[in-house]
C-alpha cells in the first residue's frame, strides 16, 4: 500500500533536515499547481516563500567573507547573492496581487531590506512610500521621476513640493516647467515661500522667480497669489528694471471687459512703499489714477518722472494744471535766490507746458523782492498773448452781431414772404382743386379762412394741400406716437372753436374769443410744426415709406379682387376668326 504525504508533512521534514533551500523551491512549485480559487492557501504559501527569500539573503550576507552584516546589493560580489535578490524581486512582481501587503511590507522592513520595500511599495502603488524614501536619501531625481509618472496623484506633488524645492531647486521646478497646466500654481506658493525665507547667493538663478515668470508669461496664469508672490520677489531684488517691466506689463489687456493686471495694487503699493522702491511707487500711483500723489512722490526721486506723470492726465484740463503747478513750484523752490540766472531757469519751465501755465500762474510762488525787470520779458509776452485774445473776441462778437441782425432780417422778410397759387392747382392728396370754395375741408375758426375758401397749406417745393387731407395723409404715414399728438391737437382746438362760439353767442362781445386767442395760437403753431415742418412728399416722411409694403394689412379686400381665378373646365374658349 502506498503512502502519500501531505504537504504538511513533507515541509516539516525539509524543515527538519534544515533545507531552507529545497522547502522554498517546494512551496514554489506548490504555488504552481495550486487553483485560483485555493486563494488563502496563496497568499499564506507566498507569504511564507517571502520570509524563507528573506532569510536567504540574510545568511547569504552573513557568509561573506569579512563575516559582516550589510543590507545593501552593492556590498557583497557574490553571484549568488545577486541571483537570490533578483530572483526574490522577480517573485515578489509576479506575486504582487496575491500577498498581503500590510504583512510583506512589515516583513520588508523586520529584515531591514528597504531597496525591496521600495520596489514592492512601487509594485503597490504606493508612491508615497517610495517618494519619501528617495527624499530621505537625497534623490531628488528619483522621487521626481516617480512623480512624474501618469498613474501617480497630482496631490502627491503639492505634499512633497517643499521638501524637494528645498532638495534640489533646479530639478523641481524643470519637473514644474514640464508639467505645464497640469499643476495649480496656487498650490506650490506654500513650497515657493519656503524656498523664499532661505538666503541664496547674489549670483544664484532664483528658481523660484523662473518658475513664476514661466507660470505668467508662458502659461498665462491669472492667480493673484502667483503674480502677488513673483512681485514681491521683484521688489526684493537691487535692481529694480525688472519690477518695473513687471508693472508697465498689461497681462489681461488681451481679454474683452477684463483687468489689465492681476496682483494687487494695494498690496504692491505696500510692498514698494516697504522696500523703498519709489519708481515703482509712482507707477502704481499712476495707474490707480492717483495722480498727485504720484506727481508728489515723483518730485521726490526725479523732476523728469514728475513732469511726465503731470502729462498723463489728459481728460482733466483743471487737474492737469494743477499737477504743473506742483512741479513749478518745486522747480521754483530748488533755484533758491535772486539771481537773475535762477530766475530765467524757473520762468524756462513755462514752455516746457505747452502754454499750459502763464506768468501769472507762477508768480506767486517767487519771494516778493524779486524785481520786475526779471519778469520783463513773460509779462509783455503774457499781456501779448491776452490781447490777441481780446481782438479774437472782438472778431468773433462782430460776426455774431451780424448774424443776429441777419435773422432778425430773416425774419421779418418772412412776414413778407408769398406765393401764387395757380386756380388749377390740385390737392396732392385728394386731387381737387386748392381753391375749392365749399364746407366740406373747414377745419375749424383758428384757421386764417380766405374767403370761403378751404384752408390749405403750400410747401416752398409747389406741393399744395388741403389741411384736413395734409392732416390725415401725415397721420397715416407717421409714427403712432406722433399720429395720437396730432390727433390731439386736432381735438383741442376743435373744442376751443366750439367753447369760443358758445361763448360769443351768449355775451354778445368777442372779450372771450380775445382772452383765449393766445392759447389757440400756440395750439395751431404746434399743429403746424407737427404736420407741416416740411413736405410729406419731399421729406422723411416719403424716404420712409419705402420701407412699407406695397399691399398693407387693412387692404385684403383690394388684394383679393387682382387674384386670377382659374376657369372652369366646362367652359370653352371659342376660336375668333378675322375675314378681311
Amino acid at each position: 500500500m502506498n503512502y502519500i504525504l501531505s504537504f504538511e508533512e513533507i515541509s516539516l521534514k525539509f524543515i527538519s533536515v534544515g533545507e531552507q533551500d529545497a522547502l522554498r523551491t517546494f512551496l514554489l512549485r506548490r504555488l504552481d499547481n495550486l487553483t485560483k480559487d485555493d486563494k488563502m492557501q496563496i497568499t499564506m504559501i507566498s507569504t511564507w516563500a517571502t520570509e524563507l527569500y528573506l532569510d536567504k539573503i540574510n545568511r547569504l550576507l552573513l557568509e561573506d567573507g569579512t563575516g559582516t552584516t550589510t543590507n545593501t546589493v552593492t556590498n557583497s560580489n557574490s553571484s549568488a547573492y545577486r541571483s537570490v535578490v533578483d530572483e526574490f524581486r522577480a517573485f515578489l512582481s509576479d506575486s504582487k496581487d496575491v500577498l498581503d501587503e500590510a504583512t510583506t511590507m512589515i516583513l520588508l522592513e523586520s529584515y531591514g531590506r528597504v531597496d525591496e520595500l521600495v520596489y514592492f511599495a512601487g509594485l503597490k502603488e504606493q508612491y508615497e512610500i517610495v517618494v519619501h524614501h528617495y527624499i530621505q536619501q537625497g534623490e531628488a531625481r528619483k522621487a521626481l521621476e516617480v512623480l512624474q509618472r501618469h498613474n501617480v496623484p497630482v496631490d502627491l506633488v503639492y505634499k512633497f513640493a517643499p521638501d524637494l524645492i528645498m532638495l534640489d531647486a533646479y530639478e523641481t521646478v524643470e519637473s514644474w516647467m514640464m508639467a505645464r497646466n497640469k499643476l495649480n500654481p496656487g498650490k506650490l506658493i506654500p513650497a515657493m515661500m519656503r524656498y523664499v525665507s532661505e538666503p541664496h547667493a547674489k549670483n544664484e538663478t532664483h528658481e523660484v522667480i523662473k518658475y513664476l515668470e514661466f507660470c505668467v508669461k508662458d502659461l498665462n496664469n491669472e492667480d493673484p497669489g502667483v503674480h502677488n508672490l513673483l512681485l514681491s520677489l521683484y521688489s526684493k531684488k537691487a535692481d529694480e528694471s525688472q519690477l518695473l517691466q513687471f508693472l508697465d506689463t498689461k497681462f489681461g489687456s488681451g481679454q474683452a471687459n477684463g483687468p489689465e493686471f492681476f496682483y494687487e495694487p494695494q498690496y504692491a503699493l505696500r510692498l514698494c512703499l516697504q522696500a523703498k522702491r519709489m519708481r515703482a511707487c509712482v507707477r502704481i500711483y499712476s495707474m490707480m489714477s492717483m495722480h498727485e500723489e504720484a506727481v508728489a512722490l515723483a518730485l521726490r526721486v526725479d523732476l523728469e518722472l514728475a513732469k511726465a506723470e503731470a502729462d498723463k492726465v489728459e481728460d482733466d484740463e483743471e487737474l492737469r494744471k494743477k499737477l504743473w503747478l506742483k512741479v513749478a513750484k518745486h522747480v521754483i523752490e530748488q533755484e533758491k535766490g535772486v539771481k537773475r540766472e535762477n530766475i530765467k531757469k524757473a520762468i524756462e519751465f513755462l514752455s516746457e507746458t505747452n502754454n499750459l501755465l502763464k506768468i501769472e500762474d507762477i508768480l506767486p510762488f517767487f519771494p516778493d523782492f524779486v524785481l520786475i525787470d526779471d519778469f520783463k520779458e513773460e509779462i509783455c509776452k503774457s499781456l501779448k498773448d491776452y490781447n490777441s485774445q481780446i481782438e479774437q473776441l472782438k472778431a468773433e462778437m462782430d460776426d455774431a452781431t451780424r448774424g443776429a441782425d441777419n435773422i432778425r432780417s430773416d425774419i421779418g422778410a418772412l412776414a413778407q414772404r408769398f406765393t401764387v397759387i395757380d386756380r388749377e392747382e390740385e390737392c396732392g392728396v385728394c386731387r381737387r382743386k386748392i381753391l375749392t370754395v365749399g364746407g366740406l375741408h373747414q377745419v375749424g375758426r383758428s384757421y386764417t379762412s380766405v374767403g370761403h375758401m378751404a384752408p390749405f397749406y403750400v410747401f416752398p417745393c409747389g406741393h399744395a394741400f388741403h389741411a384736413n387731407c395734409l392732416i390725415a395723409h401725415v397721420t397715416r404715414c407717421t409714427s403712432q406716437v406722433q399720429a395720437a399728438r396730432i390727433l390731439n391737437l386736432q381735438k383741442q382746438l376743435s373744442l376751443m372753436d366750439r367753447k369760443a362760439a358758445k361763448d360769443n353767442g351768449g355775451t354778445g362781445n368777442g372779450e372771450s374769443t380775445v382772452s383765449s386767442a393766445p392759447t389757440v395760437d400756440k395750439l395751431r403753431s404746434q399743429l403746424d410744426d407737427a404736420v407741416a415742418s416740411e413736405c410729406p412728399f419731399c421729406g422723411d416722411l416719403m424716404i420712409k415709406e419705402i420701407s412699407l409694403p406695397f399691399i398693407l394689412p387693412g387692404e385684403s379686400v383690394e388684394k383679393a379682387s387682382w387674384e386670377i381665378k382659374p376657369q372652369p373646365a366646362s367652359q370653352k374658349i371659342l376660336p375668333m376668326t378675322m375675314s378681311i
